[in-house]
């Protein structure tokens, strides 16, 4: 069985949580219980308020690499970084936040842990990236925040899926049912993700980058 984990804090997305949730759920009902999905805070059991104001949802454990098999981390609701100083509302200082709690140390352990894969969906990347743990690494996230993600060292992907081995990022807030039919590719195999895609009426978009195969070269389609 994989135990998938979608790690809750103070003002995240709900659909960059609930979309990949569903489809993996999904992927649980399809193969009689082999994936099965919990909610969970670095805190531990609680309800967690989203950026949305009064919608918030409720953790039912704590965030545990130690026994998990895929952990995935949604990005933030706020105001959208406009170069200047970041509000308290906007989504640098919601996700800056998070450092200071036990999430970056958790992060890291689920990093180390060989196995255990990392998904973000957004802004998550932000908050690995913000925490020094993807430093160089290829990853993704709302286009509107990439020069961010390229700011604290990442190899920022314009990509709507990028896969890194033990670390898959997702781009903007609806590619979480993308990533999340992908994640049952790669793990359960494509019988599994089509059923899920045909139950969710939802075809994923794009090539998932990875960082293999032929350099392109730049202008060799120019006409």
């Amino acid at each position: 069985m994989m135990l998938a984990q979608i790690v809750l804090f103070d003002g995240f997305d709900p659909l960059d949580a609930l979309a990949p949730y569903e489809v993996l759920s999904a992927g649980g009902m399809f193969t009689g219980g082999a994936v099965e999905v919990e909610l969970v805070s670095a805190e531990g059991a609680r309800q967690v308020p989203s950026g949305l104001g009064s919608l918030s949802l409720a953790a039912t454990a704590r965030l545990e690499p130690r026994r998990a098999d895929l952990v995935l981390v949604p990005g933030a609701v706020g105001r959208l970084p406009d170069g200047e100083e970041p509000t308290e509302d906007s989504i640098p200082a919601i996700l800056g936040r998070t450092l200071g709690t036990e999430l970056p140390l958790l992060l890291k352990q689920s990093l180390d842990r060989p196995g255990l894969t990392v998904a973000t969906v957004c802004g998550g990347s932000m908050v690995l990236a913000m925490a020094g743990l993807i430093e160089g690494r290829p990853a993704t996230s709302h286009h509107l925040g990439l020069d961010l993600l390229a700011a604290s060292g990442v190899r920022a992907i314009d990509a709507r899926v990028v896969d890194d081995g033990d670390l898959v990022t997702a781009s903007s807030v609806t590619s979480g049912l993308d990533l999340g039919l992908y994640l049952l590719e790669r793990e359960l195999g494509p019988r599994v993700a089509h059923a899920v895609e045909r139950l969710f009426a939802h075809e994923r978009r794009g090539t998932v980058w990875r960082d293999t195969g032929a350099e392109t070269k730049v202008g060799a389609l120019a006409r």
